[in-house]
């Protein structure tokens, strides 16, 4: 499906609300956008905006409830579920605020859990590759608890790019990251992108 004049992803009059105490909350109302293949696009914004949760809609984690979007020419919302988890699994890449490691796994099996997942043969040289290009190769054996925020940021990172997806989402990726490895994480992402 990966014809140049079409968009990678594009949003259309998109909303999404939720019920609070004090009745109904609009995250997003009307939302478009247009990126095609090799593009790379920053949503930015204040905080409580909506930016974490346009992330989520944009990469089928959670559904609109108005609008329409669409990721390489599937359209989300008439994706059930696992259908979308499908599409996830061989397209995204996304990069959560609050990382998501495993706890019972190592950086490297953190890493490598995407890969073991579409049934990579060399899951394990990939995810040492990608931890290396974050500069972790030394924390490998680690465990999330035995590592600091940035450190879980950077394997988190590594996680969403090791298995080359068409599209990486980055919540605040360099949140907690020191301004220098912050810089390289965000050469490193750009690279990806070309």
């Amino acid at each position: 499906m990966n014809d140049p004049t079409r968009p990678l992803l594009e949003a259309c009059d998109v909303s999404k609300s939720v019920r609070g105490p004090e009745g109904r909350l609009d995250i997003l109302s009307g939302v478009a956008l247009r990126i095609m293949a090799g593009e790379s696009f920053a949503i930015v914004g204040a905080s409580g905006s909506g930016k974490t949760t346009l992330l989520g809609l944009l990469a089928g984690l959670d559904t609109p409830d108005a609008g329409e979007i669409t990721l390489d020419g599937h359209a989300l919302q008439r994706l059930d579920e696992e259908a979308r988890a499908d599409l996830r699994r061989s397209l995204v890449g996304f990069v959560f605020q609050s990382f998501h490691l495993l706890p019972a796994l190592t950086a490297e099996e953190n890493v490598m859990l995407p890969l073991e997942l579409e049934g990579s043969s060399d899951a394990r040289n990939r995810a040492r590759e990608a931890l290396a290009a974050v500069g972790l190769s030394p924390r490998r054996r680690h465990y999330p608890a035995q590592l600091s925020g940035g450190e879980q940021q950077r394997v988190a990172i590594a996680r969403a790019f090791v298995h080359g997806p068409r599209v990486l989402f980055a919540d605040e990726p360099t949140g907690n990251l020191d301004q220098r490895t912050g810089h390289h994480i965000c050469d490193l992402l750009f690279a990806l992108n070309r």
